[in-house]
This record gives C-alpha cells, structure tokens and sequence, in this order.
C-alpha cells in the first residue's frame, strides 16, 4: 500500500515513462534503508490538473519528481527543482503497439509507418512529450497532419489501456509505457527518422525537507542495482557517477 502523508518520509511525483521500473526497485530501496516512500503520478508535459506541473503549482506536496526533460525543463524554469539535484536515469525510444493477436503493420520504415498511420482506425497516444511531439513534428513531416483519426489522453498507461480494450488499433509512445501491460502487444520503435528518444530524469523540488532521503532514492535509481529493472522495460540505464 503506497504510505500516506502523515506515515510518508518522501514523496514522489513520476511520470509514465519511467514507472515501471521505479516500481520495480522500489521496495529493494525501502527495505534496505526503512523509509516509507510515498508515490503520486502525473504527467511529464501538457494540459490540465494531471501534469506534475499544474499539480505542483496547485500545491502539491513532493520531494522527488520523475519524468521527461522536457518537462523538467518547464519545471526549472519556474523555480521549482533544487540547484543541482538533476540525475538522468534512462533513456526510452518511442514505439508502436497493437492488441494482443493483431497483425503488426510495418512501422520500421517511414514509408510503412506512414501506410500504417493513414489506414488506421483510431490511434491513441499520451498528451505529453512524446504525444506532442508525434502530432507536432511526425504527422507533419510525413504528411498527415490532420488526416488521423487520434486521441490524446493523459498518460500513456490510458493511452495503452484504450488499446486493450480495442477503443482503437495502434497506441504510439515511449516504449516504457507499452510493455507488460496485459492485452497488448509491442511492434517495435518507430523509425529513426521520426524518432525521440526521451530522457527520464529524477530531480529534488525546490524546498523539500526530505534532502537526505531524497538524495538517496534518486542514487538508487542511478544505480548498477537498477539497471536489469530498466532494461527490462525498453529503455536504457544513464550511467552516473556521485
């Protein structure tokens, strides 16, 4: 059970790129150091009330955050990460996934990927950075700005599950968020030629009295001990150095 405020000694706020494998290693950092570790979620970039940005803004309580650079850009640029405190932790492409039993349509090949796209019934993506990036820079670049029928929800965890319940035929996004979710079914990463490979990265938010701790988790995170769970989940270890 994730501890509440009043038993928490960190609480932190990540983005679903990253999630897996944080969820993986977690207890292993828990059990070794007895720190109760609270975890919220939101988005790395976007609209609305479920972007760490506007939770933040709106008051949030948060020690640690995880997510794009991006986002910790926007982040930073409003004063809310602590000077410093910035460790990337993996790297993660984007890929395509269809339901589990479903053809894979050719996405390894801009001149696929675009067939793909065009003859789709509905696409669902997440409403953060690699959403925006697909809509703003991919759809144009091949063609097909306004010309796919897409939704963009606001994680990718409801950009996979739409998939699985076959409210559409292709979910696009950081692979991170596409493996192990039951019902569907990884095709591979799109093309190097429309490719984003984000960078997840763990930061301290400005403020937090919980610095120790904190710094703690994130050299966890960082660490050799994390790298099998990264891995495991499509993306790839940073390697860091204290």
């Amino acid at each position: 059970m994730t501890p509440s405020d009043q038993t928490a000694d960190l609480t932190v706020m990540i983005s679903g790129g990253f999630a897996l494998a944080y969820r993986a290693v977690l207890p292993d950092f828990e059990r070794a150091t007895g720190l109760a570790v609270r975890t919220l979620s939101g988005a790395s970039q976007g609209q609305g009330p479920r972007t760490i940005r506007h939770q933040l803004a709106h008051g949030a309580r948060v020690d640690v955050v995880i997510l794009s650079n991006e986002g910790l850009h926007e982040l930073t640029q409003d004063g809310r990460i602590a000077d410093g405190s910035a460790v990337e932790l993996a790297t993660a492409p984007l890929a395509a996934a269809v339901r589990t039993g479903a053809p894979r349509p050719p996405i390894d090949t801009v001149a696929g990927l675009t067939r793909t796209l065009a003859q789709a019934r509905h696409v669902v993506m997440p409403g953060s950075t690699s959403g925006l990036f697909i809509r703003d820079s991919v759809f144009p670049r091949l063609g097909l700005a306004g010309a796919v029928r897409v939704t963009m929800l606001p994680r990718g965890t409801d950009s996979a599950a739409a998939l699985a319940a076959g409210e559409a035929d292709l979910a696009l996004g950081p692979v991170s968020e596409l493996v192990d979710v039951p019902g569907i079914a990884v095709v591979g990463p799109l093309p190097d030629e429309v490719q984003l490979v984000q960078t997840f990265t763990a930061a301290i938010v400005a403020g937090s009295a919980a610095l120790a701790p904190a710094r703690g988790l994130i050299a966890h995170l960082a660490s050799d001990e994390a790298a099998a769970a990264i891995r495991r989940t499509g993306m790839e270890p940073v390697r860091w150095k204290a």
